[in-house]
């Protein structure tokens, strides 16, 4: 059994959509438990991809390559991690802000945190200060706010006095991150964390959601 999940686990890090894929379904056919396949092999194999990304080793192809190879063998288990009533370790919810079009590093977030078990709901680019207000009304346990633009900061600003008036700021935590975004910004906005990279994005929402 240990050796189908360190397969499915080094097949996700090498980004080998098709052999994850084959590797989870024998996985299955061996009666594997799901919640195994997703911790030890799916979540194992993200969790040195990040590691990696963090370090310099990996590049932003290389996570793409190995988030699609992850999702494959996902695709597979969706229905049975639904069925065997696992939960995801937290419900998320990230977007570009308001006047940001940019969407690689938002996608890389995204997938990371996928690749970590959090349940992220991808709120896209261009998100209007309501919209984040919306994910955190609808149970949101971490906001994630990105930007590429110094000019679309601001938005951000926005985004943490609508939740203030909204009065849903307290019931959620809120990280930050993007080219021009510093932890001396985080702090003067008051949001709750900022991440540098993709791979710091899952360090601080588990941090900041004590995970």
């Amino acid at each position: 059994m240990a050796d189908i999940l360190q397969s499915i686990k080094e097949n996700v890090i090498a980004g080998n959509a098709p052999k994850t894929k084959e590797c989870v379904d024998k996985a299955l056919q061996e009666q594997v438990d799901v919640g195994q396949i997703l911790r030890e092999g799916l979540i194992a194999g993200m969790m040195v991809v990040g590691t990696k990304f963090k370090n310099n080793e990996f590049y932003v192809p290389e996570v793409l390559i190995a988030a699609r190879a992850m999702s494959s063998g996902m695709e597979i288990l969706e229905p049975m991690i639904i069925q065997a009533g696992i939960k995801p370790l937290a419900k998320v919810a990230i977007g570009t802000v308001k006047g940001d079009l940019h969407d690689i590093g938002k996608n890389l977030v995204v997938m990371m945190w996928k690749g970590a078990g959090f349940e992220v709901e991808d709120l896209g680019i261009d998100v209007d200060a309501s919209k984040f207000v919306e994910a955190a009304r609808n149970g949101a346990d971490l906001i994630g706010m990105s930007a590429l633009l110094t000019t679309t900061m601001v938005a951000m600003k926005d985004v943490m006095s609508k939740m203030n008036e909204a009065g849903v700021r307290n019931s959620v935590k809120v990280v930050i991150g993007g080219a021009p975004i510093t932890q001396s910004f985080a702090d003067e906005i008051g949001a709750d964390g900022y991440a540098p990279d993709a791979a710091s994005a899952v360090d601080k929402a588990k941090e900041l959601l004590k995970i």
